[in-house]
């Protein structure tokens, strides 16, 4: 295998080529395109590439549409439709998992194959998206550099490897690109240290070098030990319900303990990292993660809890309307992936003893047909059920006696402002 005959990394057009305009790609782009650094971001969507290249933005993250709009008209920020040559290549592309809860690293293979035929000669890859342990060194290094016995291109020599996991939280992306500490782990020492070479050169935050391995299971760890933390509170709040006690006084009176924080129960655990990356771990040792396991099916079966509750109140009357305030993940964005307030609506949709109003402040249009989008007033005028899915800031303001006529199911504790 040899390098393309491109130019070389220190005379491409680009600087930096960001592969996925996501969540993550699209404002780690707009970052580095407004400190000086020359960048192209790749997506698949033809309406993304249009929608950036008129400096504009398709996701709800807050002074992203500003930072992309300065990126665009300086002309350091462009969206195109395949990879092109570049100094650093950032692959921050999705990793979801399939239906048995299995790794889908698809993403991650077309978007090391769609790089190799632009390459020069010392480029720098960078996996950031988030995946299992020995995903770089096993899936991305043989597409990129080749079988290394038949010649291939040599890492640290040739080209430089690395995984960089993203540790940004949506909401705070722009502050945490540049604040967060930062893991880096190549395949080589030299690799690590180009790799870091790369971060310190935007990021405030201290970046932490190690091997490949070592960055791609922190990642995962980190996540995996928030999910098995949220697992605690929700199967607290099963205790409660079964009891019949306040979850919510429970925990507060128990977080008066000096070394005890319980965190807050919900309908589920959603997103593109928390609700998947604990079955990265499971699937890299399945006969030693019993309590990760364990962890995802607590929060995996809280919908169907809380869909139970709707349904029980709803067998109460003749055709009710239930009003679902949230749909995303988590509060003030418009992210739906991995959505325990959208399953939960889905199956609320489906049922044909009741109508469904929904509530989403950061959505134009419904993602359920048959379900409408309504404003939060119309809908509390409107519903016989109200379910708290989400505690989005424009629903901060309801206290129970806003709803004494109606049936509330407050999954987020939104009414329980003491806890």
């Amino acid at each position: 295998m040899t390098l393309s005959t491109l130019p070389a990394p220190e005379t491409s057009p680009f600087d930096v080529c960001v592969l996925g305009l996501g969540y993550v790609g699209l404002p780690t782009a707009a970052v580095l395109a407004t400190r000086g650094q020359r960048v192209a971001g790749v997506d698949l969507r033809r309406d993304i590439l249009d929608t950036i290249n008129a400096g504009r933005i398709h996701i709800v993250e807050p002074e992203l549409d500003a930072l992309v709009r300065a990126a665009v008209a300086a002309g350091t920020l462009r969206a195109v439709p395949a990879p092109v040559p570049a100094r650093t290549y950032l692959i921050c592309v999705p990793t979801p998992i399939t239906a048995d809860h299995r790794p889908d690293l698809s993403f991650v293979e077309a978007a090391a194959r769609a790089i190799v035929p632009v390459l020069g000669p010392g480029a720098l890859v960078v996996l950031e998206s988030t995946v299992p342990p020995g995903t770089l060194r096993d899936l991305v290094a043989p597409i990129v550099c080749g079988n290394l016995q038949g010649g291939g291109l040599v890492p640290g020599r040739d080209i430089f490897l690395a995984h960089a996991p993203e540790r940004v939280l949506p909401g705070a992306v722009l502050r945490e690109v540049v604040e967060n500490e930062r893991l880096v782990g190549g395949l080589t020492d030299a690799c690590t240290a180009r790799c870091a070479e790369f971060y310190e050169a935007f990021a405030r935050g201290q970046v932490h070098r190690c091997s490949a391995e070592v960055a791609e299971l922190t990642k995962l760890a980190e996540n995996a030990f928030r999910d098995t933390n949220v697992a605690f509170a929700n199967e607290l709040a099963n205790v409660c319900a079964h009891l019949g006690l306040d979850v919510w006084e429970v925990i507060r009176l128990a977080n008066r303990h000096p070394r005890v924080q319980i965190l807050r129960p919900g309908p589920g655990v959603g997103g593109h990292c928390i609700a998947v990356d604990p079955w990265f771990i499971a699937a890299s040792a399945p006969q030693h993660t019993a309590l990760i396991q364990a962890a995802r099916r607590v929060n995996d079966e809280r919908p169907a809890r809380v869909i139970a509750q709707v349904r029980a109140l709803a067998a109460r009357l003749r055709k009710p309307k239930v009003a679902c305030l949230g749909l995303a993940y988590k509060p003030d964005i418009d992210d739906l992936r991995e959505s325990p307030a959208l399953h939960i609506a889905r199956a609320l949709a489906a049922d044909p003893d009741l109508e469904l109003l929904l509530v989403e402040p950061h959505l134009h249009t419904s993602p359920i047909a048959g379900a409408p989008l309504v404003p939060l007033a119309e809908a509390l005028a409107a519903a016989d059920i109200v379910v708290v899915l989400v505690a989005h800031r424009q629903f901060r303001h309801l206290r129970p006696d806003h709803l004494l006529r109606l049936m509330v199911v407050d999954t987020v504790g939104l009414l329980n402002q003491r806890t």
